[in-house]
């Protein structure tokens, strides 16, 4: 059974932050179309906390731990609605690890499975209300119905990926059903969801995969 060590598990995190901090424009693009423009400030402050922790922390041989703490420090970076998604997702994650000095295919499972309810129980949306939801459940669910299957870490990855990015794409003609964005109804229609933007962007980065265009899945 393949196991992501330590380095591995940190440098990939440090490529999804890289990347949240380069589509600060982005995302305050997609979001003024459905909100108030201000998603990508908010990522890159994340972004910014996260990597401000890895600067003052070191994993040692508890990554639960270390994921708990630093969804605090995104937290304490960025206190607004997404913010503290991304923060919940960190520490629901590493609460399913607490004590590991190492992460297998069944444990990384777990980890999204948390992450996707802790997500959905913080934001109070659901699959299909146009947002970071309809990325990350069905990724999470993909990998996990992977590793049921017996699948290697390599390829439940590439499904997730892949489901993720299904996700983004499907609600794209739909209407925002939550938030900010549900209160300017049909503007939203024809429009990416920028957190299922972020979440498949900070997927393909951690994987080191090139980043797909919104819509791409449905070509």
């Amino acid at each position: 059974m393949a196991a992501l060590e330590t380095p591995e598990i940190v440098a990939a995190i440090d490529r999804a932050a890289d990347r949240m901090i380069e589509l600060r424009d982005v995302l305050n693009r997609l979001d003024a179309a459905l909100g108030d423009g201000d998603t990508g400030i908010t990522v890159a402050k994340c972004a910014a906390g996260i990597k401000a922790y890895q600067v003052s922390a070191e994993p040692g041989d508890d990554l639960g731990n270390y994921l708990i703490k630093m969804g605090i420090a995104v937290n304490r970076a960025a206190s607004s609605s997404l913010g503290t998604l991304i923060a919940t997702a960190l520490m629901r994650a590493g609460k399913e690890v607490q004590g590991a000095a190492s992460l297998d295919e069944p444990a990384l499972a777990r980890m999204l499975l948390a992450a996707d309810v802790g997500v959905q129980e913080r934001g109070k949306a659901k699959p299909g209300d146009k947002t970071i939801v309809d990325a990350l459940h069905p990724a999470a669910e993909a990998f996990n119905a992977a590793i049921d299957r017996g699948e290697s870490l390599t390829t439940a990855a590439a499904q997730m990926l892949e489901a993720a990015r299904q996700g983004r794409d499907a609600v794209i003609a739909s209407r925002s059903k939550i938030g900010r964005a549900a209160w300017v109804g049909e503007r939203t229609e024809n429009q990416p969801d920028p957190g299922a933007v972020l979440l498949v962007q900070m997927v393909e980065a951690a994987l080191e995969v090139e980043p797909s265009e919104p819509g791409s899945t449905l070509e």
